[in-house]
């Protein structure tokens, strides 16, 4: 941990809410009036999409059916946890992008000069001079094994998760509607997925300083049949704090209407304030490290 350059982790499942914090952070930044260097979780997965494809097909010959983007062969945690490292002692690093779309190629080719296509990775560069903060979003922002230890270079780490069936419903309906995938597809890849996720990114929300977690109020028993997504204004959302003392739940009621605590360190929030509830409740901590990076 640094508290001359802090690194500020957002660790989640694509779909899970981690966009709506990161807009939270957005606001929080601009009030600060804070410099943040983002890196994008994407950018540390090792393979590009025609390396994937064939690296499963591979593992798959061999009767290896769980490879996924999920674990450690499809990703360098060295590398990401040598970044926050390297942040937290200098206020520099490297960083890439991972090209998602035909948009993303064109934007990031005008830019750099390039003639790189979707699914393939930028050259690496040195982050922006002058940065206050460092700001990862991700899958694996967290992730502790025996040879890689993320947390200990991180000065405020943040879960976003919704129960798994909500996770489920999201993950169905958005890769049928925006990547045209079959209900078998996307089964077949939540099960090839399944033991990355439970030893790689469920664990990482026991290391988090605060959790956000989604639960519908509908019923979401069969994922696999669900016509829609439930909405906010169907969802609670708990907010964990892995170490309440010290925070002000008095001030956390009062000024998000409909909340209550079920738990000494539980705050229970409407989901359709889960965006407001993010900068009420982030907002103070990012103010207290800003002002210990600025004394140091």
């Amino acid at each position: 941990m640094s508290k001359k350059h802090p690194v500020v982790v957002v660790t989640g499942s694509s779909g899970a809410g981690t966009t709506t914090v990161k807009r939270a952070f957005e606001h929080i930044f601009t009030r600060e009036k804070l410099t943040a260097a983002v890196i994008e979780g994407d950018s540390f997965h090792s393979l590009g999409r025609v390396e994937f494809k064939e690296a499963m097909k591979k593992a798959e010959a061999e009767g290896n059916h769980s490879f996924s983007h999920f674990g450690p062969e499809a990703n360098d945690f060295a590398a990401l946890e040598n970044l926050f490292k390297t942040y937290g002692e200098t206020g520099g690093g490297k960083r890439r992008y991972y090209i998602h779309s035909e948009e993303e190629a064109d934007d990031l080719n005008a830019k750099l000069g390039t003639s790189l296509k979707p699914g393939e990775f930028t050259p690496w560069q040195d982050l922006p001079g002058g940065s206050d903060i460092l700001f990862y979003e991700g899958l694996h922002g967290l992730v502790k094994t025996d040879t890689v230890n993320m947390p200990q270079h991180v000065d405020l780490g943040v879960g976003v998760v919704p129960v798994v069936n909500l996770e489920w419903i999201q993950k169905i309906h958005r890769d049928a509607a925006e990547r045209g995938y079959s209900a078998e597809v996307i089964v077949d890849t939540i099960l090839r997925r399944m033991p990355d996720y439970v030893n790689y990114v469920t664990p990482q929300f026991s290391q988090t300083d605060v959790n956000f977690q989604r639960v519908p109020l509908v019923d979401t028993s069969n994922p696999f049949i669900a016509r829609d997504i439930p909405t906010p204004d169907e969802s609670l959302v708990v907010v964990r704090f892995r170490n309440p003392k010290g925070v002000d739940f008095p001030y956390f009621l009062n000024m998000i209407p409909g909340s209550f605590m079920s738990r000494p360190n539980n705050l229970v929030v409407p989901g359709g304030k889960m965006g407001f509830a993010m900068e009420v409740v982030l907002g103070p901590l990012i103010e207290r490290m800003v002002e210990a990076s600025r004394k140091a």
